[in-house]
């Protein structure tokens, strides 16, 4: 007992800071009482490393104990909680499913409505060809029936222009344009049935509104400018023709698109500003070498459908070049947009 209150009374021992420091964590496996019996039996100086080793191995163990727990809670929770996480990229992967699940069944139904449209014009527009002399059909063979289907529409189109010649060519100008702003949207990469239908109708609207009406009389006028026989007159029409009725009618057809889109007047007059002059020079890769036989061959009445039939690729061409403009001036904003947000992220 004297030698155990010595021990106890020495100095290093009782103003150990690390003694002190640690001391509620002294009971561990390192000091039970299995290990009582081998304390007494060291003298004091290696009880007393052994007591100093035994509090500093503890502490390390603490420590261990605490870095573990707290990798742990780092695992757990690496934004708040990675079950929480897990979940909510679940739920969120499970709204992504139901909107991705959305938006496939709005495209097959607006891909339906578009082949009901295409298809039902289609069947309705042959059955009127193939049909025309349905009433004098009783005993004809099935060739005479053919033989005689083209001849009969085109006397059936002359009538409809001795009767009403504005309303025949605008009905074409109006089909035409539409069927030309279905190319240019199969060439831009869409698919067949997939094309934007109210695109589709604004052209075949300005086609029938304006260009049938428009053109009847600029033809009417062309006429009477250049009343002579000679054979410098199909050149000088072609040269006014892709100069003055290129320019208004490009100009007509822009600015009619783009009120129709709902844009404001700047940005119809900067989009006709940066497209005027390189669909004007577009045009004369095309339309010179068409006018030859428009002006030279064709007659007054019969020339809009002629020229019609050509727009079949320059409305293409037109509407593609409509189009981009107009969806670059869209996506611009959206892009600075997004590039601002890269360049200068918020603030924490």
């Amino acid at each position: 007992m004297a030698a155990l209150n010595s021990i106890a009374c020495r100095k290093p021992i009782v103003k150990s800071q690390s003694f002190l420091d640690f001391s509620p964590i002294l009971p561990s496996t390192r000091l039970s009482h299995k290990t009582s019996s081998n304390l007494l039996k060291l003298n004091p100086k290696n009880r007393r490393n052994w007591v100093i080793q035994s509090v500093t191995e503890d502490k390390e163990l603490a420590l261990k104990k605490n870095s573990h727990s707290h990798e742990h809670k780092k695992l757990l929770f690496p934004n708040g909680s990675k079950t929480l996480e897990a979940s909510s990229s679940e739920v969120g992967g499970g709204h992504g499913d139901d909107g991705d699940g959305h938006d496939d069944v709005e495209k097959l139904s607006s891909r339906a409505i578009n082949a009901s449209i295409v298809l039902g014009f289609g069947t309705l527009a042959v059955s009127k060809l193939l049909t025309i002399d349905h009433d004098y059909w009783h005993g004809w063979t099935l060739y005479e029936v053919l033989r005689y289907v083209p001849e009969h529409n085109w006397i059936a189109y002359e009538q409809a222009l001795k009767a009403n010649p504005v309303i025949a060519k605008m009905a074409i100008s109006g089909i035409v344009y539409s069927i030309g702003d279905w190319i240019a949207q199969c060439y831009e990469g869409k698919p067949l049935f997939d094309f934007d239908r109210t695109r589709m109708f604004r052209s075949g609207l300005v086609g029938f509104t304006l260009h049938g009406s428009l053109s009847h009389h600029y033809y009417q006028f062309c006429e009477a400018l250049f009343p002579f026989n000679d054979w410098w007159v199909v050149p000088a029409k072609v040269i006014f023709d892709q100069t003055v009725w290129a320019a208004i009618w490009n100009s007509i057809y822009y600015v009619v698109l783009g009120f129709l889109r709902f844009e404001s007047s700047a940005n119809i007059y900067k989009e006709l500003k940066a497209t005027f002059w390189p669909m004007l020079t577009a045009g004369w890769k095309l339309w010179p070498f068409a006018h030859v036989i428009t002006y030279g061959v064709i007659p007054v009445e019969q020339r809009l459908l002629w020229v019609d039939c050509v727009e079949l690729i320059w409305v293409t061409i037109l509407s593609t070049y409509s189009n981009e403009k107009s969806e670059a001036r869209i996506t611009e904003p959206m892009m600075d947009a997004d590039s601002n947000s890269l360049n200068n992220p918020p603030e924490e």
